[in-house]
């Protein structure tokens, strides 16, 4: 049995074995985007230095080529009732929703991140000025207390500064976590996060009043996720004296 309100740098299908069935209230991952790199091919004038600057980030960090949907069994085992937010990007869509609404006869709903100043990057495309993330429940937990909390679409800029003050290239708004952990669980159930990167999620929990577990196979997010909980401790103190 695994400790609450801790992470762990180990590979999340390993760990999620330690994980007692029906133990979970809530699941919130951002696990690697199945994504077609261009690679910077030789004689194709549409990939922009900008472009090949964001792929090279996603491939040097391993977050191009989806993940193993063993992983996905798992959580169902170790989750009360299926209540999980996966971000994701639209090719991986299909598969989702194959998977928990064909198979499992889960609710659906979308949850949108409109980014106001994306990469122009619209060559033959459109642009890419959203982020997808999809809530799935069969006996989950679903009560937004107010008339902002309910909305779908998220709308803000790009996250610049999170991204730079702890390294990592698809970090989520803090904001956005704390209002989907807020509608999705109660004080002091116990949220997890296999795919923690840069701690987002466990932040947010402590803000929140939530436990958390937290899995993050790079060592470099995760200390700089342990750090970042340590901050949250910290400041939760300060609200409570």
């Amino acid at each position: 049995m695994l400790e609450l309100n801790k992470i762990y740098n180990e590979d999340c299908l390993k760990g999620l074995k330690k994980i007692p069935d029906n133990s979970i209230d809530l699941v919130l991952i951002d696990p690697p985007y199945d994504i077609c790199t261009a690679g910077g091919k030789k004689g194709n004038d549409r990939i922009t230095k900008s472009k090949k600057k964001v792929e090279s980030e996603l491939i040097t960090n391993n977050l191009v080529n989806g993940f193993d949907f063993k992983i996905l069994d798992e959580l169902i085992r170790v989750m009360k009732g299926i209540n999980i937010y996966i971000w994701c990007n639209v090719r991986q869509i299909p598969m989702y929703i194959k998977y928990f609404n064909l198979q499992l006869k889960c609710k659906l709903e979308v949850l949108i991140w409109n980014k106001t100043n994306p990469i122009p990057l619209h060559n033959h495309a459109y642009m890419n000025d959203k982020e997808y993330c999809l809530y799935f429940r069969n006996n989950g937990y679903c009560n937004p207390k107010n008339y902002e909390d309910s909305k779908t679409v998220y709308i803000s800029t790009i996250n610049v500064n999170d991204k730079k003050l702890y390294n990592h290239p698809t970090i989520k708004p803090l904001s956005l976590t704390r209002k989907i952990i807020r509608n999705s669980s109660k004080e002091q159930e116990t949220v997890l996060d296999c795919f923690l990167g840069s701690g987002t999620t466990a932040v947010a929990c402590i803000l929140e009043n939530r436990n958390y577990i937290g899995f993050e196979i790079d060592k470099k997010y995760y200390d700089i996720a342990l750090k970042r909980i340590e901050e949250a401790i910290k400041m939760k103190e300060e609200e409570n004296k």
